[in-house]
């Protein structure tokens, strides 16, 4: 027995009173026949119902039957099926209970109601993108070939092919259409939803789309069947005047199979993705201190400003990279202070960048450079930065790897990360990942090159000094 569909006779109907038909809780079944493979739910079939099932592109509609949440709605043969969430894991006792297993005593009265918000949605949706693909066609010989509706937004592919004239859309082609569609949505025409049994019949409507049915035929028609917006077979519901859509914005189009994506939004999405924007814009104006026709003209000097400091940070940076990798490249290159450190010859001065010659463990006066050799069989050579990054880092532990004996150590402090540095012994990735967890840090690289990332410095200093000790 197929289901009264009540939403077809009355769009604007949000609940009826139906009598239960059947319950179906075998998930085998449930599956077959289409449901969501969803735990703790069952479906209901009633004589009558007020919920549009998914179909044509428009999601289905969502509500309550009974005391039961109804979040899937779908159609098989001629038959609605309502999907709905359990209150008990055991859906068998459950239905016993209830008497919902027995065709007996499953026969009973229940009222339903649908999220009318979400209906209503989904209707200024689909008629707004009736109405801009009628316009593609009217005006570019567009041919819808895909249409899907999300939660917010939909999307429709046109392909132009009726008319050879066009053969891509510009940003003018694409104004109009859109101006056009909203036009038709002022000017408030009726939206008028005929049933046809045979197709001979439905054929003679000024249809955009060929028929692909041959029976039990929905036309939708916006406007007049002389000059209508649009005219097309359609399943899913509608507003009942064109200016219920409200308003119809398209956000993007771009180039999707040989084909034109638009992504449109339409009626209380469109409102509320146009209040979202002038809220972004007013702030922007407030910031740049100009009005919306002036703010791109504002934004693009305030850019070209950033760039030119941003160059002059980067000239700046190369510099001292460059400078800090002679420094370390002095350091392991002959007579270094990596090399009079291992020599053990005691203290003898101090060289240029502060370590006592000689030395077993040094560092310069404010700690950021500290060499542990003498007696070593790795030397450790650590340097502290607190105006690098690790990126820069990076650069420079490139630039400086094949100079270095041992392991080098850079240290970005305000990042409380350690780039560790060596000619692939030590494994600086295995360095880093045996021993950066047991202090919270997290990192990985090579064997040449690895980070090692803490949260906080005091890790950071822990785990530098186990690296130090681990290499003795």
């Amino acid at each position: 027995m197929k289901t009264i569909k009540l939403y077809r006779e009355d769009v604007d109907l949000r609940q009826c009173d139906s009598t239960l038909l059947a319950a179906v809780y075998d998930r085998g079944e449930m599956t077959e026949l289409g449901a969501k493979k969803q735990e703790n739910t069952f479906l209901v079939v009633l004589d009558r119902t007020v919920f549009f099932p998914e179909g044509g592109g428009q999601p289905c509609d969502t509500g309550f039957v009974g005391d039961y949440p109804v979040f899937y709605v779908f159609e098989k043969d001629g038959v609605v099926y309502h999907q709905v969430s359990a209150p008990s894991t055991d859906i068998a006792a459950l239905m016993r209970n209830a008497g919902l297993d027995d065709p007996e005593t499953v026969r009973r009265p229940v009222h339903c109601q649908i999220d009318w918000n979400r209906r209503f949605l989904h209707m200024q949706m689909h008629c707004g993108e009736h109405i801009l693909s009628g316009m593609f066609y009217q005006e570019f010989g567009g041919v819808n070939r895909g249409f899907h509706m999300g939660d917010d937004y939909m999307t429709i592919d046109i392909n132009l092919e009726e008319r050879p004239e066009f053969t891509e859309f510009t940003q003018e082609m694409i104004d109009r259409a859109e101006l056009l569609a909203n036009k038709a949505v002022w000017s408030n025409v009726p939206v008028t939803v005929l049933h046809f049994d045979r197709r001979e019949d439905a054929a003679a409507m000024p249809l955009r789309k060929a028929l692909a049915i041959e029976e039990d035929i929905t036309i939708v028609c916006v406007g007049s069947p002389e000059n209508p917006a649009d005219c097309v077979a359609c399943c899913g519901t509608h507003p009942k005047t064109a200016g219920q859509v409200g308003l119809i914005k398209i956000i993007k189009a771009e180039a999707y199979k040989g084909m034109t994506r638009f992504t449109v939004k339409a009626g209380q999405t469109a409102f509320a993705d146009f209040v979202l924007k002038h809220r972004i814009v007013s702030a922007l104006g407030a910031q740049y201190s100009a009005d919306p026709t002036q703010l791109m003209e504002k934004i693009k000097v305030q850019e070209n400003k950033n760039g030119a400091v941003r160059k002059e940070l980067y000239d700046l940076k190369k510099t001292l990279i460059s400078r800090q990798a002679d420094v370390i490249e002095q350091i392991y290159s002959p007579g270094g202070a990596l090399e009079r450190g291992r020599a053990g010859a005691g203290s003898a001065g101090t060289d240029s960048i502060g370590t006592s010659a000689g030395s077993c463990s040094s560092e310069d006066s404010d700690g950021s450079v500290r060499i542990l050799a003498c007696g070593r069989s790795v030397p450790v050579v650590t340097m502290r930065y607190d105006y690098f990054s690790i990126d820069d880092l990076q650069t420079l532990g490139r630039r400086t790897a094949d100079a270095v004996s041992g392991l080098l150590i850079l240290v970005a402090e305000r990042e409380n990360t350690a780039l560790l540095v060596s000619g692939g012994q030590p494994d600086c990735g295995k360095l880093v990942r045996e021993n950066a967890e047991i202090y919270q840090g997290k990192g990985g690289g090579n064997a040449t090159l690895a980070r090692a990332i803490f949260s906080r410095a005091e890790n950071l200093d822990t785990y530098l000094d186990l690296i130090e000790k681990h290499l003795r």
